[in-house]
């Protein structure tokens, strides 16, 4: 489950319906009802929070938003898109690292999720990080 303020329109995240969870990209949100309209490659449904789950964020999705990987031999990795700026102490370890976007530096000490990545993502650049090519 998600809490509804954390969501904005842009957001990937997992939606359940009949247990079965799919990928989808929130479109529209219902503050009023708390409800959040979900694109998924087959259709677009309105759901509670309830029914949402956040996707954890590892390479695969860094790779997915466009972002290129730089390693070095000490171990750490980085990852890039345009100056925006993520920085792994230990290769594939995203439960502490460090981001930043020009003067703006977060130190990140937990576990993140696609979702949250995005709107820290938005907070920093003023720029929605969608996935290129994305048929959602």
């Amino acid at each position: 489950m998600i809490q509804f303020h954390e969501l904005r329109v842009g957001d990937i995240v997992l939606a359940e319906y009949e247990g079965q969870r799919k990928e989808g990209e929130i479109i529209e949100l219902n503050r009023e009802d708390k409800e959040v309209n979900v694109q998924t490659g087959e259709q677009d449904f309105w759901y509670s929070p309830k029914d949402l789950y956040s996707i954890p964020l590892d390479e695969s999705q860094l790779t997915q938003f466009g972002f290129e990987k730089q390693a070095f031999a000490s171990g750490e990795v980085k990852y890039l898109k345009g100056p925006f700026r993520i920085l792994l102490s230990r290769d594939g370890d995203f439960s502490h690292f460090e981001m930043w976007y020009r003067e703006d530096r977060r130190h990140i000490t937990q576990p993140l999720s696609v979702h949250a990545l995005q709107n820290h993502y938005h907070q920093m650049t003023k720029i929605d990080l969608a996935r290129a090519g994305q048929p959602y």
